[in-house]
């Protein structure tokens, strides 16, 4: 009998594959691709890159929505709901539509063992190919080359960021990274790269395999001053756009690659620039330098390697006097601890450490060692603590209690850090 609610569906795919080691290679969820038939009968936007890729698809998404289009968008992580993970037209899809996804995906596999994120991102693929939409976004998780989601063809390709992140899989130099990103480019498609120091590896396959390549600084830039910007491409200027809705120093970089791909599809998808401003003003995207309401000022922010987390730094320090900054932290004891540490170190007063509901989670007296090193010398414990808990929720909790409204907190370093937040603040709401 197969599952028939969402839930139940999940909890199946997931103790199939207690996925300890990845399995790389595409062959297993090719063969189940051409088994479903899979296609798409609109033009296909992919999206990958260390960071930046969230950020990119939600601006996308919002402009060409903006423009009257139907959109299908594949993103992820999810922080709340599985449902995250695929939207139609800016809503969710229903768990109607993902169990009958999830249906099709097994009556098709046969016996092709399929791990967690292949067998949830075809039916999610699948969703979206049958669901009418003129436009279709998939992120690309880890890497890209080797990604469940490359095994379709897009239209226009973009990279976004490379960094070193996910070394064990993919390399831990930009040139190999970066090589594993390029994966997702194909030949006479637009290939664009909005990293302004492109590895040369990426370059080089993308003309190895004859991509048209669009990088930033050459064919396509901005420009901005302190009320507005402007994007220059090939045949494309637009003026006095205003500042995309999400902050943060990269967000222009994220913004100009949308725009590139815009301008390579301008003749499926035209696009003017009312909607484009409009689509930019608007966006939203959790956890992404999200500035909550209220006081003291609450940061949630998923960065979790150096490059997001040097970001951060550069996005809090242009916020204005605070008296303490508390961070609520928790972070994978596989991530460059000591590289995401390091440029928050003079803006942390208050240390709130989080263990992460998964394996992989850094313990607490492990990370409270590192995190200890970075205490000014001299500092009293009035300036400078900190403090371990069970999880994120128990982490905030002491924060909020402790934080006053002139101070700030700032939850960091894992999308399982910000989605334990998002959950207590939720439950707190009811």
């Amino acid at each position: 009998m197969l599952p028939t609610t969402l839930p139940a569906w999940l909890a199946l795919i997931e103790s199939r594959h207690a996925e300890t080691h990845i399995d790389m290679g595409l062959d297993r969820v090719r063969a189940v691709k051409e088994r479903m038939n899979l296609q798409f009968s609109c033009p296909v936007i992919m999206v990958a890159g260390t960071n930046g890729k969230g950020s990119t698809c939600a601006m996308l998404e919002s402009v060409l929505l903006h423009a009257g289009y139907r959109v299908g968008l594949y993103i992820k992580p999810h922080f709340l709901d599985f449902n995250e993970r695929a939207r139609l037209n800016g809503e969710m899809a229903s768990d109607a539509l993902l169990v009958e996804a999830f249906d099709f995906v097994e009556g098709a596999r046969g016996d092709i063992d399929l791990t967690y994120f292949e067998f949830t991102t075809l039916a999610i693929m699948h969703l979206i190919s049958q669901a009418g939409v003129d436009v279709a976004i998939l992120e690309v998780g880890l890497g890209g080359r080797l990604d469940a989601v490359n095994v379709i063809d897009a239209d226009v390709s973009i990279v976004t960021s490379i960094d070193i992140d996910h070394a064990d899989y993919l390399g831990d130099t930009r040139e190999e990274i970066g090589f594993e990103k390029a994966g997702i480019f194909r030949a006479g498609k637009p290939a664009i790269c909005s990293d302004p120091v492109p590895p040369q590896s990426l370059i080089k396959h993308a003309a190895d395999i004859g991509a048209d390549l669009w990088l930033i600084g050459r064919d396509f830039n901005y420009q901005g001053d302190q009320q507005q910007w402007s994007y220059g491409g090939r045949t494309q200027r637009r003026n006095s756009l205003a500042y995309p809705a999400l902050r943060g120093a990269n967000q222009l970089l994220n913004a100009s690659a949308a725009l590139a791909a815009l301008e390579a599809l301008r003749m499926q998808l035209p696009a003017g620039a009312q909607e484009v401003r409009t689509g930019l003003a608007l966006v939203e995207l959790p956890g992404r330098f999200q500035v909550l309401p209220g006081r003291p000022t609450t940061v949630l922010d998923v960065a979790h390697n150096p490059h997001a987390s040097a970001t951060l730094a550069q996005n809090l320090g242009n916020m204005g006097f605070h008296r303490y900054t508390y961070a609520v932290f928790g972070i994978m004891e596989d991530k460059d601890i000591e590289g995401v540490l390091k440029p928050m170190a003079g803006l942390i007063d208050h240390w709130c450490l989080a263990e992460l509901p998964s394996p992989r989670s850094s313990k607490g007296p492990v990370l409270a060692e590192k995190v200890a090193a970075l205490r000014p010398a001299g500092a009293k414990d009035s300036d400078f603590s900190v403090t371990q808990f069970a999880d994120p929720a128990a982490a905030f909790a002491n924060a909020v209690s402790r934080a006053e409204e002139n101070d700030r907190i700032v939850v960091f370093g894992s999308f399982y850090t910000v989605a334990g937040v998002m959950a207590a603040r939720k439950n707190s709401l009811h």
